[in-house]
């Protein structure tokens, strides 16, 4: 039986840069260890200085291409950086299908370098519900910059605004990106627009289209100061356009800290996530609940109309309250399948 680390020393081990203890840690994260509040504690310290980058855009316009190459555009200014691609699930292990892994083979023997496929494992929003606890890994092992690259977006899959400091949302020429991207609302939350494959036929014309869109909405505005997402051309195959990219990412991060953006974001960042543990913690009471008689019987009452639902749900809310918490269980049995319930606003 191979042996068990203590988190602590998990945890100096990936401070150390060490992958395999990198890689334990977000493991543990993803499979809901019975230690992962141990976890989740010792992190907490060692956290908050990455700036998470997030990518998302809709399947084949170069997400994972264009990754590789900030990857390779970030290690040339000498930062450590960390990528999560979030991959769609196996129907049959459950596991990641590992194409970003596969298509980043250029950083593999880098030490600087750090990338992990997750799996969504069914959840609808493009990240895995385990990101926020992943990225807080790659934050304590010394990831300057974290990449946070997503399944792929449609009409209700923008949680990476959640999550990232800097959201990039990447379109290509001949995909009807511009019309998709109006009706997911990208939009409003993209800080950085990127044109990627400009080479083709049409690169000129998404752009003009894009510009159209941003100049009927209204940007964020923060203490008089207004950031208009810019909109960069690139050629990801080719590294061409990336410096640029780069370079608008580190205004952006700029901008934030001189109007204070980057910590109102944290903030409602950090307020999501307790609203969202809290939800799972209260569904795992009501679960124990379930087991006895209190919600079939507010259940027959309500059929019956001696009661109405919201009656119903106030009492179960007491009975929940009242009764003893169960072993400090991190998070729901993943056996069962279900998930916690990472549907997290943005609060842009």
């Amino acid at each position: 039986m191979p042996r068990q680390h203590s988190v602590s020393d998990l945890v100096e081990r990936a401070q150390n840069g060490e992958p395999r203890a990198v890689a334990r840690l977000i493991s543990m994260v993803e499979d809901a260890s019975p230690r992962l509040h141990e976890v989740a504690a010792a992190l907490a310290p060692h956290t908050g200085r990455a700036q998470v980058v997030g990518l998302t855009g809709s399947p084949g316009v170069g997400k994972s291409t264009s990754t590789s190459a900030l990857v390779t555009a970030l290690r040339k200014q000498g930062k450590r950086v960390g990528v999560l691609a979030v991959d769609p699930s196996s129907p049959f292990s459950g596991g990641a299908l590992l194409g970003d892994r596969v298509r980043m083979q250029d950083h593999a023997t880098d030490r600087g370098v750090f990338i992990r496929s997750m799996a969504t494992r069914g959840h609808l929003g493009g990240l895995s519900w385990a990101t926020p606890q992943a990225l807080r890994v790659l934050d304590a092992a010394g990831c300057e910059v974290v990449l946070l690259e997503t399944v792929g977006v449609g009409q209700s899959e923008i949680e990476v605004v959640a999550l990232a400091d800097t959201t990039i949302v990447l379109l290509a020429p001949g995909m009807g990106d511009g019309i998709q991207a109006a009706k997911a609302g990208i939009l409003e939350v993209a800080d950085l627009f990127v044109v990627n494959k400009a080479d083709r036929d049409g690169a000129d014309q998404t752009v003009r289209d894009l510009r159209y869109m941003l100049s009927l909405g209204e940007r964020r505005e923060r203490d008089g100061s207004v950031w208009k997402a810019p909109i960069v051309k690139t050629i990801a195959s080719k590294s061409i356009g990336i410096d640029d990219v780069v370079a608008k990412i580190d205004e952006h991060r700029e901008w934030m800290n001189a109007t204070g953006e980057r910590e109102r974001r944290r903030q409602r960042r950090a307020e999501s996530e307790i609203e969202a543990i809290t939800l799972e913690q209260v569904r795992e009471r009501i679960g124990d609940v379930r087991g006895g008689d209190a919600l079939p019987e507010l259940a027959k009452r309500v059929v019956a109309g001696e009661i109405d639902p919201y009656r119903a749900a106030a009492e179960l809310v007491d009975t929940v309250s009242a009764s003893r918490p169960s072993d400090a269980r991190p998070t729901v049995d993943l056996s069962s399948g279900a998930r916690p319930a990472w549907r997290i606003r943005s609060g842009r």
